[in-house]
């Protein structure tokens, strides 16, 4: 689950997507007023993004290139700022990634949990129409 005290809220592609497709990226807003990418989920993104949304590189970057080998650029880059920045929480999706994290001790939610968060906060009313919007779009998402 998200935690609101986080100091640093670093946010994977996927999220972004997900919720610009749905014309809900502005969640990310209400619920932490500014969140965090690296350059590598920007390319990955590939839209103009709001000014909320902050763009910082990861300074170790052969830790990040050590991730790298396992995962996708974005995730690894994320990961990496993550380690950098202690009580950050990672907005991550893939599965590998999110087992990959946790191992490395990061604090971890995803898009359904910002969902559920943005629901329990009133930010939104019904988490499983959110939920039914991503599934129409493709969005990978558990069935229950």
């Amino acid at each position: 689950m998200p935690n609101a005290l986080s100091s640093l809220i670093i946010a994977d592609a996927s999220c972004l997507i997900g919720l610009t497709n749905i014309n809900l990226l502005d969640i990310l807003r209400a619920l932490y007023g500014t969140v965090t990418i690296t350059p590598e989920i920007a390319a990955e993104y590939g839209l103009d993004f709001p000014d909320w949304i902050t763009v910082a590189s990861v300074k170790n970057t052969v830790l990040q290139t050590a991730i790298q080998s396992d995962l996708h650029p974005g995730e690894a880059s994320a990961i990496a700022l993550a380690l950098e920045n202690p009580d950050s929480l990672v907005v991550l999706d893939d599965k590998k990634a999110r087992r990959y994290a946790v191992n490395l001790g990061l604090t971890i939610t995803g898009t359904m949990g910002i969902i559920v968060s943005a629901e329990e906060s009133g930010i939104i009313k019904n988490a499983d129409e959110v939920f039914e919007q991503l599934r129409k779009i493709g969005f990978r998402l558990p069935k229950r």
